[in-house]
């Protein structure tokens, strides 16, 4: 394939940095440490370590190498996997559902990290910390009260589309990533010498070993380590199309599953022991962000200072994910309707915060995120995984991803592709239908 009309990634690092940056997201930050300690601390860690593994490992690396092999993204790919069978159109309606999945978060997305750019400017000004929390995040999440900050995200994202593809991508991530980990570490070690943290590490590291018996644990494990990784059957699948030939795919991915493990280790670090230094009750979801974080930012010497640090933090992570959804969006555009980048980016802009404007109330918004995360990324995956390995077929995959490696793929690559991957992609869709969200 010709090198792709937006550019290709200049750099191996730059190509993993800009999957880190779409990996590592909320999920992250207000799931991971709740989970990791709910659901036996360091045994956790066991189930969790094996499944994204396993899903980086034969997952993620089918999306980038069917980006990579097409040469274009989301619905060019489908496109391609289904004309194998003589299945063209079918094909290219299929495409639209995971790609409907990444625009679906990025309109819910653009509206919780207004909320985060909300708490960060809040927090400059010291606001957030002299109000009482939870009424703070009932202002900010009611209709219509955080529009502008809604619609800084959205303009944030869309100038750094508009300025470049592939390259602008890059060196965005080479500069918000490195500093979301500087700043997640430098409050992972303020925490640590707070006193009482000791029983935040306690939560979350002391293994509780009957938890591996709890089949929850498994399948919390299963959830978060699959939709952690950013596989949606769309996002990766375009960044992969903008990576050349000589880049070895199945290293990039194992990269990219470990950064994004150390950002989920890092939240858990920052946040839990300071939690239980205080002895405020842990949780999850948006309640530990912005109704619990700050609370315990009132209490810690200094705590306006490292409440700007957390914010600025999660809104680099939150600005990097929404860059991926944005991208696998704009790029399907482009060559679908052969639009030109510019009007394409604008479209994509346009058309999230619009909708977004109609689900910025919490409760809306909540809804919004639960039908796309449990129904349509979940099955868009089950589309990705089912059309890269048995529709286009192991064998035409394999050759791409063989490209760039010193050398061949493990025998034992297939058989987890084809028979543990696609089947546990089918049952983590339908374990979300039964536990209304897993991941």
């Amino acid at each position: 394939m010709e090198k792709h009309k937006n550019g290709s990634f200049t750099s191996s690092i730059g190509f993993v940095l800009a999957c880190v940056g779409s990996a590592v997201g909320l999920g992250n930050i207000w799931m991971f440490p709740y989970r990791l300690g709910e659901y036996g601390g360091a045994a956790f860690l066991i189930p969790y370590l094996f499944f994204i593994l396993l899903f980086g490992f034969v997952g993620l690396s089918a999306e980038f190498a069917s980006g990579r092999k097409v040469g274009t993204g989301t619905l060019g790919v489908y496109a391609y996997c289904f004309k194998e069978r003589k299945q063209e159109k079918l094909g290219k309606i299929l495409g639209w559902i995971p790609l409907m999945g990444s625009l679906g978060i990025a309109i819910g997305y653009s509206i919780i990290i207004g909320w985060v750019l909300r708490y960060l400017g809040a927090s400059v000004t010291n606001t957030v910390l002299k109000e009482d929390s939870a009424e703070f995040f009932a202002g900010v999440t009611a209709s219509m009260k955080n529009v502008p900050w809604h619609m800084m995200i959205v303009a944030i994202t869309v100038i750094i589309l508009l300025v470049g593809a592939a390259s602008q991508i890059e060196r965005a991530n080479k500069v918000l990533m490195p500093l979301f980990f500087i700043l997640f570490a430098g409050l992972a070690v303020r925490v640590f010498f707070l006193e009482g943290s000791h029983e935040g590490y306690r939560f979350l590291f002391v293994p509780n070993w009957k938890a591996l018996l709890n089949v929850n644990t498994w399948v919390m494990a299963m959830g978060q380590a699959f939709f952690s990784l950013s596989i949606t059957g769309s996002g990766m699948i375009v960044y992969g199309s903008y990576l050349p030939k000589n880049e070895d795919i199945v290293k990039s991915s194992l990269q990219t599953l470990i950064f994004d493990t150390i950002a989920a280790l890092l939240a858990a670090l920052a946040i839990m022991p300071a939690v239980f230094a205080f002895g405020i009750e842990p949780s999850a979801g948006p309640s530990l962000m912005f109704i619990t974080l700050p609370n315990v930012f009132k209490q810690m010497p200094m705590g306006r200072l490292f409440s700007v640090l957390f914010f600025l933090s999660v809104c680099f992570a939150g600005i990097t994910s929404l860059i991926n959804m944005f991208e696998a969006v704009i790029e399907s555009w482009q060559n679908r309707f052969k639009i030109g980048r510019t009007k394409s980016v604008l479209l994509c802009g346009a058309i999230t915060f619009l909708i977004g404007l109609l689900l910025e109330e919490e409760t809306r918004v909540g809804n919004w995120m639960d039908f796309i995360t449990i129904i349509i990324v979940p099955f868009g995956a089950v589309l990705g995984a089912i059309s890269i390995y048995y529709v286009l077929g192991f064998e035409k995959i394999k050759e791409e991803l063989e490209l760039g490696r010193k050398k061949p793929l493990p025998v034992i690559f297939k058989p987890v592709a084809k028979y543990v991957y696609v089947p546990l992609s089918i049952i983590i869709f339908i374990l979300g239908l039964i536990y209304k969200g897993i991941g």
